[in-house]
Order: structure tokens, then C-alpha cells, then sequence
């Protein structure tokens, strides 16, 4: 790795580089006075890809204004030009240089998992780590798509999605047998080898061979009716109508593509919008919509589109046929660096005509119909930024407002919100909660814990941004109260050293009606925005979705409270265990009351660990 800075930037910067490169592969990066990453590339000859960089002229507005900035540069070399995409696309998703095309909103996808570790496989939504034993379906663009997809399975293959836990203690069938989306094998409805058949059709299926099951599900059903089987016959029939749903809902399910991502990319105004279709097993598994940051108007579409695939990839596998709406800069080294990711060829392709072609059209009338609504709430959002502006006295439109709140039952499973919005609306990435800690507080006290929020809130800004460059810091702080609360918040922000970020505080009105709020800032008279104001419904927005987050958070901690069991808590009773004392007591509350000589007659109860269980609840 080689390293030079100067005070100077540009392209006599940039040239002095030349003297000590060679012809190598490899990775630059291009950095600004104060060592901020502006560019990541890569290059198969750093030499040549450097003097082009110190020629004068010929740059686009956006590459000039990236040299004019440069002053000074990294290199590092590879093995090979492969070697050097794959590095190139970890770097920017690392340091997020300000030119590079990147990759904003990067979700990993659900998928549908039959496991492999029962007698009886479970089916049921996957996210994450491919760790569990057992046949894995996707990706599905959205946990709303695999959930009809289930939804959809279950009538037609009755297979479980309860947990090994719940199966293994059913006494009797659940409701989901009696509405007839589960085949009940916990409780011997049907036997391991009549499931193990249902486990294979579902499999079946999910592969892309459903004709074949539909085909055998009608002969089955004509089978019964023959018999004069009736009430078979109409479930079969009900089994068959439910997969033809499967297959309504999918959309587009294409005879001659069976494994592909359709990617197409639109570009207008210096936005971009990426819509992704994933096809598997010949049928359409959802699409999602995707906005890379583009930095200028002179991007082309062979470079977004080429940051693109290599940034969403990084981390996700990609099919065997990539179809495309634009040519990407270099199609063979994209692909061979695809393939030695994944193990197995990617072949990519611009289709011009045929089934692919028309997938493609597809794909790129919704991403130019994503663009069109999202620039549309952007200019709307941009409004409403100048209208905050104006009414609170801002210096400019704020890029990041943050709104908190807590949410509590009589001080009891106490909560911190916090929410965030900017120029393309809620951010909700960057929300955040808080579990109250404070065990001095009085139950109910609100200051005390919005105390504690913002305590916690603000040390951790000034550690992990302290030069506020990193676009962490609020520009606008919305404060749930009047002029007290807006004090006191105040007094907190002294105490972190934090006296410059902008509060306001939002109060209802003598009659606590929507439209009647009153806005407090230290050291001015309470005002009101008129009850028309757009300003005023965005205010409200944003303390609406602030109290529903915080409630929300409240809730799932109380349910998670009261779902808790004393004996999680006791040493050494793991699952089993735990299984055996309910199922002997009845109750963790009869296991805590029990005597020693009752715990030691448990069955896998040892003395050892009936003594620890006895000690446990009665030191207490």
C-alpha cells in the first residue's frame, strides 16, 4: 500500500502518483484535505487508470469536481482484475465515498425454509444466516410476499410451522387442523411417511414443478369421488384451488426462465430507481424497488448500473442468469467475479427480444413508474422542510429531524422512542429505542427518563461522530411537551456540551385537540401554525409515528415480560427440563412451591439439580 498527501489538490496532485505506479491490478482511493474517501475504483492497470485522472481536460462535471477536491491518494494492489472488483465493492460499501454510485437501502431477503432436523419438517420464513439444517426457497422480495406464499402452502400441503417445543408438548390438535392448514402430525393425524409424501409435494412445488402436483392432486381427487370419498375428494379439491391461488397471486411466471434476477434500471434528473424481479423455479417471487445515491447528473447507465449489481451481491447470492435493461461497463469480469463468489456460473444478458425481453419491459415501466411517485414526494417533502425552516426560524431546510417520546403503564416496562425524517421522508433505519435503565427513577417520571434518553442518545453521538460529518447529528430536535419539558431538555443538552442543535417543543392546546398544538423554543412566547398550515399536519405526522413506535415498543416489551417464565432463569434447566417439571407440576408457580423430595421424583430431575432448583426459589 502507497501513500502521499500534499496541501495542494488536483491534477498536479494526481500526477505525481505516476512515477512510483506500475501496470498492476488493483484499488484506488481518492481523498480530500482532510482524508475523507471522495472516490473508490478499481483498475486493471493503476498506471493508465491514474493518467487519465491527471489529464486537464475531457472529464465529465462531476469527475473534474472530484479531482479539483483530490488531494492525495491509496493504492492497493491484487492478483487479478476480479480480485479488484470484489475489493473495490467492499470498500464503498464500508467508507460510503461521497462520488461513488452506492447502494443505499440494503435489506436481506426472506426466504422459505422445510427443515431437515425433525421426523416431521416445520415450513416457515427464514431471514438471515443459512445455519438450520434443511432445504432453503428464495429469495422472496418482501416478508409480506413469503407470508402469502405460506399462507397459501399450508392449504395445500397441511404442513406445521409450529415450533419443535410446541409440537413436541401437544396433547390435542390446534386450531390451525381444524380450520385444515395443518395435517396435525403432533398428536398422530397423520403418519411420518403420509407426511413425509405432503413434505415432498411442498418441495416439489417450490422447485417449479407444481403442474406435476396439481396433475396428481386432480387423479387423487377423481380417485375419491369414484370411491365415493366425498369429503376427500373435497378437500383435494380445496387443496387444488388453493395451489392455483399460489399461482394467481405470483403474477408473472415465466415458461422459459426458470432461475434469473430481472434487473432494470431508470435514470431521470440525476435520480435513479432500480427494480429488481426475482424468478425462481419458473415462477415470479416478488419484486422490490431500490434508489442508489447518485452523485450528478453525468452518471452513466453502465456505471449505476455496474455499482449495483456488485453492491447487492456482496452479501447475497445471485442466480445463474443475471437479465439486465442496460449494458454494465464490464459484463465478463462482473460475471466471473460473481461466479467464483458463488461457486457456480452467472451468466449475464441484455435480451433485446422474446420472453426475457418482455420481463425486462416490465421490470423498467415500474422502476420509471417507482422514480416518478418518489421525485413527486420528494418535491412535496421539500416543501414541508422549508415550511419547518420558516416557521422555527432554521438557518435551512433541516435534513434530519428527530423526534422522541416514552411510553410507560404507571412507570412499568418503561420505553424510549426515537424517530427520524429527512428529505425523502421517515428514515426508518435510524430509529432507535431505549430501555429505561434508571433505577433510581420515580415510577412515571417523564423528565427522568427523557433525561436518560437524550443522555444516552447524545454521549453516543459524540463519540462515534464528534466532527458531525457523518450526517448522524439532528438538525431539528421535536420535544413531546410544553415549556417544561423544553427546559429541561435544555438543560440536558448543556450538560452533554451540546448547546447548538435546534428544539421545539409540541404542546396541544387548552382543549388538547389536534390542530390546536402551540410550539415552545427557549426564550420566546408559545406560538401556533394556522389550523390549514401543511406545516402543521407534517408536525403531527411526525408526532403521530413517534407515539405509535414508542407504543409499539411498550407493548413488545410487556408481552415479552409476561411471557417470561421463572424457570428460564433457574441454572441448568434448559428446554427438556423445563418441559419435564410443567408437564409433572403443571406450573412454574407449583415447581417454585414444591418441596425437595417431589422435585427428585421428576423424571431427568437429578438430585444435584432438584437441590439447585429448590435453593433457587426458596433463597428468593
Amino acid at each position: 500500500m502507497t501513500e502521499m498527501t500534499s496541501p495542494e489538490t488536483g491534477h498536479t496532485v494526481i500526477q505525481s502518483y505516476l512515477k512510483t505506479l506500475d501496470s498492476s491490478p488493483g484499488v484506488y482511493r481518492m481523498l480530500d484535505a482532510e482524508s475523507r474517501v471522495l472516490y473508490v475504483g478499481k483498475a486493471r492497470n493503476l498506471k493508465m487508470r491514474v493518467s487519465n485522472y491527471a489529464r486537464q481536460t475531457g472529464h465529465s462535471g462531476r469527475i473534474a469536481r472530484m479531482i479539483s477536491e483530490t488531494a492525495s491518494m491509496m493504492f492497493l494492489t491484487t492478483r487479478t482484475e476480479t480480485e479488484a472488483l470484489l475489493l473495490e465493492q467492499n470498500l464503498i460499501k464500508q467508507l460510503k465515498p461521497r462520488y461513488n454510485v452506492l447502494l443505499r437501502d440494503d435489506k436481506s431477503f426472506p426466504n422459505i425454509l422445510v427443515t431437515k432436523d425433525h421426523e416431521f419438517p416445520q415450513i416457515k420464513k427464514h431471514r438471515g444466516k443459512k445455519v438450520q439444517k434443511g432445504s432453503y426457497y428464495g429469495p422472496f422480495a418482501s416478508a409480506g410476499a413469503v407470508n402469502r406464499t405460506l399462507n397459501q402452502l399450508q392449504k395445500v400441503f397441511l404442513l406445521r410451522n409450529c415450533t419443535d417445543s410446541v409440537f413436541n408438548t401437544r396433547t390435542r390438535p390446534c386450531l390451525l387442523y381444524q380450520i385444515k392448514r395443518c395435517a396435525a402430525p403432533c398428536v398422530g393425524k397423520v403418519s411420518e411417511e403420509e407426511y413425509g409424501a405432503l413434505v415432498a409435494d411442498a418441495e416439489r412445488f417450490l422447485s417449479g414443478r407444481s403442474t406435476k402436483v396439481q396433475e396428481e392432486l386432480a387423479t387423487q381427487m377423481a380417485e375419491a369421488a369414484e370411491a365415493m370419498e366425498f369429503e376427500r375428494a373435497a378437500a383435494l379439491r380445496d387443496r387444488i384451488r388453493a395451489l392455483t391461488q399460489v399461482q394467481t397471486a405470483q403474477g408473472i411466471n415465466p415458461r422459459g426462465v426458470a432461475e434469473a434476477d430481472v434487473i432494470a434500471l431508470h435514470m431521470e434528473k440525476g435520480q435513479a430507481c432500480v427494480q429488481v424481479f426475482f424468478i425462481r423455479a419458473n415462477q415470479n417471487w416478488g419484486n422490490r424497488d431500490f434508489y442508489p445515491r447518485v452523485s450528478g447528473t453525468d452518471a452513466s447507465e453502465a456505471e449505476v448500473l455496474q455499482a449495483f449489481i456488485g453492491q447487492f451481491y456482496d452479501d447475497k447470492e445471485p442466480p445463474r442468469l443475471l437479465l439486465l435493461s442496460h449494458p454494465v461497463e464490464d459484463p465478463d469480469l462482473l460475471s466471473e467475479a460473481l461466479a467464483e463468489k458463488v461457486g457456480h456460473k452467472v451468466e449475464i444478458a441484455v435480451p433485446l427480444r422474446g420472453e426475457k425481453a418482455e420481463l425486462i419491459e416490465g421490470a423498467a415501466r415500474n422502476a420509471r413508474e417507482s422514480l416518478a411517485r418518489k421525485m413527486s414526494e420528494s418535491a412535496t417533502q421539500a416543501k414541508l422542510l422549508d415550511g419547518v425552516a420558516e416557521a422555527f426560524g432554521l438557518e435551512g431546510p433541516p435534513q434530519r429531524i428527530e423526534v422522541y417520546d416514552n411510553s410507560h403503564i404507571q412507570g412499568t416496562n418503561a420505553v424510549g422512542a426515537m424517530i427520524v425524517s429527512g428529505p425523502e421522508g421517515f428514515m426508518k433505519n435510524h430509529y432507535r429505542k431505549f430501555n429505561i435503565r434508571g433505577e433510581e427513577l420515580t415510577p412515571g417520571d417523564d423528565f427522568g427518563m427523557m433525561k436518560e434518553v437524550l443522555t444516552r442518545r447524545f454521549q453516543r453521538l459524540l463519540k462515534e461522530d464528534p466532527d458531525r460529518d457523518k450526517g448522524l447529528w439532528p438538525d431539528l430536535l421535536l420535544i413531546d411537551g410544553g415549556a417544561g419539558q423544553v427546559s429541561a431538555v435544555r438543560e440536558i443538552m448543556i450538560e452533554q456540551g451540546v448547546e447548538d442543535v435546534p428544539m421545539v417543543g409540541v404542546a396541544k392546546g387548552v382543549d388538547r385537540d389536534h390542530g390546536k398544538e402551540e410550539f415552545y423554543r427557549t426564550g420566546e412566547r408559545p406560538f401556533a401554525l394556522r389550523h390549514n398550515d401543511p406545516v402543521l399536519y407534517f408536525i403531527q405526522r411526525l408526532r403521530d409515528e413517534a407515539h405509535r413506535f414508542a407504543i409499539g415498543t411498550h407493548r413488545a416489551k410487556r408481552a415479552k415480560s409476561m411471557a417470561a417464565n421463572p424457570l428460564d432463569d433457574v441454572p441448568g434447566v434448559g428446554a427438556t427440563r423445563k418441559r419435564a417439571l410443567l408437564a409433572h407440576f403443571g406450573s412454574a408457580k407449583a415447581v417454585s412451591r414444591a418441596n425437595l423430595a417431589d422435585l427428585k421424583a421428576v423424571d431427568g430431575i437429578s438430585e444435584a439439580l432438584a437441590e439447585s432448583i429448590y435453593n433457587f426459589f426458596h433463597d428468593k
